[in-house]
């Protein structure tokens, strides 16, 4: 299973439907591991330190800034970006599954949106 962080903008809605359905998930919030307003090459640094991937629905600087890191040949253990108009019930159980099929490294250096399917 993936260890995971969830980016600061990220909906705590489903952060804590993922626990509820999972209570062992392992996730952390941005603003749980001190990086409130930590701009994005700092959490996606972070993520790296920690091999954990990153759930966003920030597709506009967090993938530019992961693909700098790639191309770069720094190490990124993968981001998850999923819309905001997904609903919550999908949301919880697409990235429950990607968490628990994927084996740790598995996502390197690959971002993935959810919905898989619409």
């Amino acid at each position: 299973m993936l260890f995971l962080i969830a980016d600061e903008n990220f909906n705590n809605d489903i952060v804590r439907g993922l626990l509820r359905v999972k209570p062992n998930l392992d996730i952390v919030r941005v603003q749980d591991v001190g990086l409130f307003s930590a701009d994005d090459p700092a959490v996606l640094e972070w993520a790296a330190k920690e091999n954990r991937v990153l759930l966003t629905h920030d597709v506009a600087t967090i993938t530019k800034y992961a693909y700098e890191r790639i191309n770069a040949g720094k190490y990124m253990p993968g981001v998850i970006e999923i819309t905001r108009k997904v609903s919550l019930g999908t949301a919880i159980d697409e990235i429950l599954y990607v968490a628990e099929v994927c084996k740790h490294g598995e996502l390197q250096g690959q971002i993935i949106y959810l919905p898989l399917s619409k």
